[in-house]
């Protein structure tokens, strides 16, 4: 089955990571999406750029509305997201554990199963 795992941080603090921080952070994003690909869970994933580079749509009587940012106001952005094939909703909690910003405490993961169409 597959499984999004969305990466949720706040911004405004991860900006705040001393270089060498920050460094040894992306190290470990990177051994772990090794690890993931290796292990034949990986199916996608990217960082996402920040928050405020977002553009929102709706549609509304057919006319078309963009505004900028993200659609609400959070404390914490998806930053990234993984997509995985896990055997169920356990294995996929156990990878989304080991994602680097949730083990240091920078944020949280939702995960949630993909609904495949037929």
């Amino acid at each position: 089955m597959q499984y999004l795992l969305m990466i949720y941080s706040n911004e405004a603090e991860y900006a705040k990571l001393d270089p060498a921080a920050s460094k040894k952070m992306s190290d470990e994003f990177e051994a772990f999406t090794k690890d993931i690909i290796q292990s034949g869970n990986f199916k996608a994933g990217d960082r996402l750029r920040p928050a405020s580079t977002a553009t929102t749509v709706r549609v509304k009587d057919g006319k078309v509305m963009t505004t900028d940012g993200p659609f609400a106001e959070t404390r914490e952005q998806l930053g990234g997201y993984y997509l995985i094939e896990a055997k169920d909703l356990d294995a996929a909690l156990g990878i989304a554990a080991r994602i680097p910003s949730a083990r240091h405490g920078y944020g949280s993961i939702e995960v949630r199963p993909i609904w495949v169409y037929n």
